[in-house]
């Protein structure tokens, strides 16, 4: 069979890419359409993919309207050269247009409940909607929840072992404690609202930490001069390793949250509204610390940012707490891969798969 799997930032490339590889040895071929996102198109490239090029699209609401037509265009023209049998997505709607206009089964994951218009545009042409159990929204018969998270289709054990050679990209000693400290652009359809972390409190944060551990920014935007000699350099692939050895992730990226989480890393994630699946790390596993972006948030974050570096036995406690969520949680990648080869063998949707 033939799958189309659609890439639209660089975080469902980890998402798919361990699904991909197993199901091309299970004899499936894949296509792959993106859009030209660093570092996502980098990432393919590093991981010796092909893939269609969709375009860079646009990081306001108005071009993400204006952009939909010409991405479905640009799917629907590959689909009709090379006739995919299903579509697959994480949260983007172009291939479920073109799986619908097509009459081809779409399936579309996903995990952020405040994606409203996303999903107005992707739940109506969707065959299956796949979601974490934490999932908060109910889409009915089409919906399918699987006992883990996203991130847990890359980072799981089975799957991604930490390469300590990171140390010297970063320039560090090994047992050297350091921080990662991430700050997004807020150009998301679901960000409209949010101003994030203000500038003032990112160079108070800094200052903090810095006393206690080395500190490296990776950020979206640009950075003022006086943050530039934080900023983090590595290959976009290496990420994973920085944060699987990192003391502290502070910052606005839920996804690294996440990440972090599956990681055993302690994560304090800011967002006024927040997602299920980290409120869901913090309340039963510890994992993360989630805090809104008010300016008292802000300052607590700081604070608490300052007593995990300092908490004797930090490392240790929250490998612990990451092994209970191991043990509660499945392999997603042996999941995406049984909803896929079950859907493209019965046509049916089957809900005991995980």
């Amino acid at each position: 069979m033939k799958l189309l799997i659609d890439m639209n930032h660089p975080a469902h490339v980890h998402y798919f890419k361990n699904c991909i590889k197993q199901l091309r040895q299970n004899g499936h071929q894949i296509l792959i359409t993106a859009r030209n996102r660093y570092p996502t198109l980098q990432l393919l490239e590093t991981y010796g993919e092909h893939f269609y090029n969709r375009g860079k699209g646009s990081e306001h609401l108005l071009g993400k309207l204006m952009y939909m037509p010409a991405a479905d265009i640009t799917i629907l023209r590959i689909a009709l050269k090379t006739k995919p049998d299903l579509y697959l997505s994480f949260g983007t709607p172009y291939p479920n247009h073109v799986a619908w206009l097509l009459r081809k089964p779409g399936i579309n994951f996903h995990d952020n409940e405040k994606a409203s218009l996303l999903f107005a545009f992707t739940r109506p042409f969707s065959h299956v909607y796949c979601t974490p159990h934490c999932f908060k929204k109910d889409f009915g018969e089409k919906h399918i929840r699987f006992n883990g998270y996203m991130e847990l289709a890359y980072l799981h054990p089975h799957y991604f072992t930490p390469d300590d050679s990171v140390f010297k990209y970063l320039g560090v000693d090994q047992g050297e404690k350091y921080v990662i400290m991430r700050f997004v652009s807020w150009s998301a359809s679901h960000d409209i609202g949010h101003r994030g972390i203000s500038l003032e409190m990112k160079r108070k944060a800094v200052a903090q930490l810095a006393k206690f551990a080395r500190v490296f920014i990776s950020s979206e935007g640009q950075l003022p001069e006086d943050l530039k000699p934080y900023k983090l350099n590595i290959p976009p692939e290496k990420m994973h390793d920085v944060l699987a050895y990192g003391s502290l992730l502070y910052g606005e990226s839920s996804t690294m949250a996440s990440e972090c989480a599956v990681l055993g890393t302690p994560a304090i994630y800011l967002d006024n509204k927040g997602r299920s699946y980290t409120d869901e790390q913090e309340k039963k596993y510890g994992l993360v610390c989630n805090y809104t972006e008010s300016i008292g948030h802000q300052e607590e974050s700081i604070q608490k940012a300052v007593e995990l570096l300092n908490s004797p036995n930090l490392r240790e406690d929250w490998q612990k707490r990451r092994q209970k969520m191991l043990s509660d949680t499945i392999d997603v990648t042996a999941f995406m891969v049984r909803l896929v080869e079950n859907y493209l063998q019965t046509a049916t949707l089957h809900r005991n798969l995980s």
